[in-house]
Formats: structure tokens, sequence, C-alpha cells
């Protein structure tokens, strides 16, 4: 979009929020940029370039705004969309592969050259892998900064930085401020909490519709896993130096967020897996727009624009629970669940007593007796089976999963339906295509609508709906009472 100047320039002018994220604004006149909302008298068209990253910006020498924080604005929608190896590339970015495995990393797991990787992050971005990863470490840095009392030196090694000179570099450089002048300035309620929390705001592109979101994540809680507390979704987290447990809070203009890890070093991992938990970086203006255009479902999107589709911090674990839900109800698969918890999952310390373990991770879930699950036997075996082509990494689930590749390898999984393949491909893999026309509830709210209730007919009628049918699912979700749809009180 950046290449299009007439629409930023209207953009920036209207200081309308929705398109930020997906570009940056360059002030030739001041040396800064800024995100398209900023509330700064707009600049004149002709001081204006723009950018399609903040690593970009920074790249081309300027600074972050201190009004509008650019580096803080909602990621782009691209990456949620698209299952390129761009949007790929930028979602293992996001979830710190490059800090802990570098470029070569990177390039590994996406299998292709880091050359060919440099050149289309270049090309797309105009910066590349280890740019983008310094604008991270760069935003990550800040919220240690002005949300925790820790050291600097020790919020240069947990943001990711190699030295304590770079993180100090960096910091001056990106954002004309020095790391203890950044700590003067943050506004006092940011570091407020309990000892060795992490108290931040995670933003998003309005609207938001909290209810189905947080209410299908609190009715399908696992526990010791999850809770619904106080108004707030917590759960724990497995993080790449240790583990962490979250606390959520919806909120009118952001969510609200107190992560408690065992590592610093884990917190650009975890904001990350929170976003996409609760998919927050969506364009519910796009989404809407496209499916507020079919007459059958326009009142359900006026009712409650911005449904969001709930996701998953922990791929596999979502689908060791996808397997556990087959043909039961959301109670019993909460309970399977809940005994796999307490047999295999690893303890964790929660100050606040209601969560007990992390979810067991498909390696500690390989020795499983399939005679300890109460269950049908075909369902043991497909649940065995997955555990096993997880732990041997036969099959991999993650930000860089390849969207139909995956799916059709899920298929060829014995036990494993169209049902169970693409539910974990909207949860897990984050594919806004994703369709259930086998749902129960989908065939029922279909059928009340008017719609094809079959699935041949239902997968043929929805056609209308792509890219997006994995957030028409949600709205036809929404018709039924389950507690699912409901905001617990």
């Amino acid at each position: 979009m950046h290449t299009d100047t007439e629409r930023c320039v209207r953009a920036v002018q209207s200081k309308d929020a929705r398109f930020d994220g997906w570009f940056y604004t360059a002030v030739l006149t001041t040396g800064i940029y800024c995100r398209p909302s900023c509330p700064a008298v707009p600049p004149k068209p002709r001081h204006m370039v723009f950018h399609p990253s903040a690593a970009a910006c920074q790249q081309a020498g300027f600074r972050a705004c201190k009004r509008c924080r650019p580096d803080a604005s909602p990621g782009s929608p691209e990456w949620n969309v698209r299952a390129d190896l761009v949007a790929r590339a930028m979602r293992l970015i996001a979830d710190g592969v490059v800090d802990r495995e570098g470029v070569t990393g990177l390039a590994a797991r996406l299998g292709y050259s880091t050359r060919q990787i440099e050149r289309q992050l270049l090309a797309e971005l105009g910066a590349g892998p280890l740019a983008l990863a310094r604008a991270q470490r760069a935003r990550t840095a800040r919220l240690l900064v002005e949300t925790t009392g820790l050291p600097m030196a020790d919020v240069a090694f947990a943001a990711g930085f190699s030295s304590v000179r770079a993180f100090n570099d960096t910091v001056r450089e990106v954002f004309a401020l020095s790391p203890s002048e950044l700590r003067t300035r943050a506004p006092k309620h940011a570091a407020g909490g309990a000892p060795g929390v992490i108290a931040l705001r995670l933003p998003f592109r309005a609207p938001l519709h909290p209810d189905n979101l947080f209410g299908h994540l609190a009715a399908t809680a696992v526990p010791g896993v999850e809770e619904w507390r106080e108004g707030s979704y917590r759960r724990t987290l497995r993080l790449p130096y240790g583990q962490g447990i979250v606390a959520l809070s919806p909120r009118p203009d952001h969510i609200a967020c107190r992560l408690a890890l065992s590592d610093h070093r884990d917190l650009t991992v975890a904001i990350s897996r929170c976003r996409r938990l609760l998919d927050l970086d969506a364009d519910p203006v796009a989404v809407d727009e496209r499916l507020r255009a079919d007459p059958v479902l326009a009142p359900l999107v006026d009712k409650a624009p911005g449904r969001r589709v709930p996701r998953t911090a922990d791929e596999a674990e979502f689908a060791v629970r996808a397997v556990l839900g087959q043909q039961v109800s959301t109670a019993a698969a909460r309970t399977h669940a809940a005994r796999l918890v307490i047999a295999h999952g690893t303890p964790v310390d929660d100050p606040e007593g209601g969560l007990t373990h992390l979810f067991p991770a498909p390696e500690e879930l390989a020795a499983l007796d399939p005679d300890a699950l109460a269950m049908p036997r075909t369902r043991r075996t497909t649940l065995t089976t997955l555990v096993r082509r997880l732990a041997d990494g036969d099959l991999r689930l993650g930000a860089d999963s390849d969207w139909p590749k995956t799916r059709a390898a899920l298929l060829a999984l014995p036990g494993f339906g169209p049902w169970t393949a693409d539910v974990i491909a909207m949860r897990a893999l984050g594919d806004p295509d994703a369709f259930l026309p086998t749902d129960l509830g989908v065939r029922r709210a279909a059928r009340a609508l008017g719609l094809p209730s079959t699935p041949a007919a239902l997968t043929t009628r929805a056609a209308a709906w792509r890219p997006w049918r994995a957030y028409a699912v949600q709205y036809l979700w929404a018709t039924d009472s389950h507690p699912i749809n409901v905001l617990p009180t």
C-alpha cells in the first residue's frame, strides 16, 4: 500500500487509525516517522515519504515519533492473510526466530536460501531479516525499560541484544532518547503492578467484539492450564527459554496484558503469541465489508461487528485438543484434556493459585499408554499417531506452516477428517479462509438462516465469503446460545 501515495496522504490527513501498521509516514523535514493516525499536525504532502515497515524507516535514518509511538502500532494484517514466503518469514521473525537461530535458522525453517529470503523481504518491506529483527528488539527493549525496573544491562540481553553498547546505540538511534531517558518519561501507570509482572497494552484495529473471542477461550479452558478470573483470561505459556503466565483482559481501545515470565528473553515471543491467540492483527473493516455484502450475513455483522477468530498460543497443543474434541461435548473434551495435563504436564508456580501446569508437549506425550485413555480405540490411534508425528518432527505445526500442505498432511493421518483438519487450520495455523461446513453448529445456523445446510452446497454458497470464511464461521456460531458466545461475568 505504501506505493499508493495519494491514498496514503489521505489516510494521514484524516488520521485514519485503520491504516496503522499498513504503512509508516516518514517526514523529511523532521527526520521522524509516524503511524497514519499520529495526533500531530500532518506535514505537507511534499515532505512525506512512505515505507512498508518500521524497520525500513529506521534503515532510512528516521527515528520514531514520541507522540504516536509507531513502533507500538498493530502489526500488518497482510501476514495473517497470506501464506507465501514473505508472510511466513514475518510470522517467524515476530516469534523471535532470527534472535534465537539467526538468518540461517530462519532460512532452514522456510526451506529457502538466505539470499532468497533477503531479496524478497527487501523487495517488499524495504528491510532484510536482520533489520526487521533489530526493529523488533528495539520495541521489546522499550517495553522492558518502561514497564519493569530491570537494570539496563538485563534489559539489553533480555531484548535480544548481543551487548549493552548495541542496546544503547539502537535505542538512541530509533527513539532519539537514551534508555534512562525513556524510563524517566514512561507513564507512571506503566510501571505499576505486582513484582515481576510486566503490564502492557496490546493495540488492535477497531472494532473488536470480545464476546465470542474471550467466551470461546473461557468455555473451552482446560483446568490447570487456562481459567477465567476476575474479568481476565489467564493461561500458562511454554516459551523457548522458560515458562510464563499471561492474563488478558478486554478494554474498549486495547487488550490489557499482564505477563509473568521465568526468563525475560521470552517477552517478544510471549507478546507475539498473545496477539496471535486473540487475532489482534486482523483487519476487521476488510473482513466485515466482504461478509456484509451477503444479505444473509449482513444483519449478523451489523449486530456485532469486529468478531475475531479465537486462536491458540501453542499449535501442537491445539491439534491434540482438536482430536480430544472429536464427536464429544465441550465439557467432555475439557475433561479428557485435563487428565492428560495432570498425568503428563509440567507443573508451574502460579502466585494467584489457579493455574498448575503447562499443557504437555508432544515429546511428553510420546510415551502415552493408549489403554489409559477413556475414548474409543480408533480415536486413541488417532491421538497417538498425531503425537508421534509431532514428536518425531515429521509433522510441523507453527507460524511458518504452509497452510495447504499442512492441511493435506493432517488429512493423511488416520482418523483425521475435514472437520479436524479445518479447525486446526483455522485456529492453530491461522488460515483466515478455513471453513467448517460439516460442523454441527455451522450447519444448524445455516439451516436457521435459510442457507444450504449440506456440506457441499454450503461450501459452494460460502465461496462469496472468501478469503474470510473463518470469520463467517464466527458469525454463524454466534447465532447459537452456546457459552462460547458469551463473555463470562
